[in-house]
């Protein structure tokens, strides 16, 4: 007679299943995330007539219920960032709340690099930090406290697509921290195709983030070759490019879903500096969504972090030459960008990728 996962074959079989001691449920965190939809790896049971000691064990919790449970055990998330991941939750595609170690490690490396651009938190605001690591692709969404990121907290996470390599034209976005201020208007997707049929921008009315000239790496280039992109975050093509979202895919730029960008838009998480001009300006007042409920905890800093490279890398601006012309990282207010700009989704001749 043989054995198998600890069940004896005999007259009379009785298999003990030892639950948490009071009931208590297990902690939900997953070794990287949950992804919406799912459900806790919660051990099924074994057979419909087991002998069980002590309580029953805890039912397989739908994805809300497993975000409360990690809730309730971060007794020190404001009630303002607990109210965020909720609407984070109900209103965004594929959300996923990493694990403790994962939200650990991305809030050490976006620290270190503020430190190293002189950046820092004053008051407990959101950021915005994007792991370019091709085998990542994501966007977290952070609640940043001026005690350290040790206190820093994860309200969930997306998959985004960064700039691709080995493609001509392509550059890599680059690491660092990246403002948004009022000293760039942002703009709407017309939702308009290129000669590819694509909407390079997403649908109407889609915010694009502007965050001005930067450096960047030149995908088609191994030599360490660089040049200045204009940096963005916005949706892709709804049809044809979103389900490739969480791959390399974009010229340089930060892609994101429709329904995150209708999130970050709608409540405002990067429009510190915007609503501050919008009672003075009424471009800014334009631009900003009507139907808005912004946060309290608004911040302005978008960080890109790399996690296959070491954590003390530096941003990729370190690595312009020193007596290369460096563009104004701000503009005009309501100045165009022009067509085609290195770096945009937008340029006329950029194929369906």
């Amino acid at each position: 007679m043989g054995c198998r996962a600890g069940l004896l074959a005999a007259s009379a079989i009785i298999v003990v299943v030892s639950s948490p001691a009071h009931g208590t449920p297990p902690e939900i965190d997953a070794p990287e995330s949950f992804e919406t939809g799912a459900l806790p790896k919660l051990r099924p049971p074994l057979a419909s007539a087991l002998v069980r000691r002590g309580p029953p064990l805890p039912a397989p919790q739908p994805m809300q219920a497993a975000w409360h449970i990690r809730q309730s055990q971060e007794p020190d998330l404001p009630a303002d960032a607990a109210s965020l991941r909720a609407d984070m939750l109900q209103e965004v595609a594929g959300v996923s709340l990493p694990s403790r170690r994962v939200a650990a490690q991305v809030a050490d490396r976006a620290a270190a690099l503020m430190r190293v651009t002189n950046q820092s938190i004053a008051t407990p605001q959101v950021i915005l930090v994007v792991d370019r690591n091709p085998a990542v692709e994501r966007l977290y969404l952070m609640l940043a406290r001026p005690d350290g990121p040790r206190t820093w907290r994860m309200l969930g996470s997306v998959h985004v697509s960064t700039g691709q390599a080995g493609r001509k034209d392509y550059y890599i976005t680059p690491i660092g921290v990246f403002a948004h201020t009022d000293a760039i208007l942002d703009f709407r997707a017309q939702g308009t195709y290129n000669e590819h049929h694509v909407r390079g921008l997403g649908l109407a009315g889609m915010r694009v983030w502007d965050f001005g000239w930067q450096w960047a790496l030149k995908g088609w280039h191994s030599d360490g070759e660089g040049g200045d992109i204009r940096l963005q975050m916005h949706a892709t093509d709804p049809t044809l490019l979103e389900r490739r979202l969480g791959r390399p895919a974009s010229e340089g730029c930060v892609r994101l879903s429709s329904s995150m960008n209708r999130f970050l838009d709608r409540h405002g998480v990067l429009d510190l500096d915007y609503e501050r001009a919008a009672p003075q300006d009424i471009r800014y007042r334009t631009l900003l969504a009507p139907d808005r409920t912004p946060t309290p905890l608004a911040g302005r800093l978008l960080v890109v972090i790399d996690s296959s490279l070491p954590p003390d890398a530096p941003p990729t601006a370190a690595s312009r030459p020193p007596n290369w012309p460096k563009p104004e990282l701000s503009q005009p207010p309501g100045a165009p960008v022009a067509p085609g700009a290195p770096g945009t989704d937008t340029a006329p001749d950029a194929p369906a990728h």
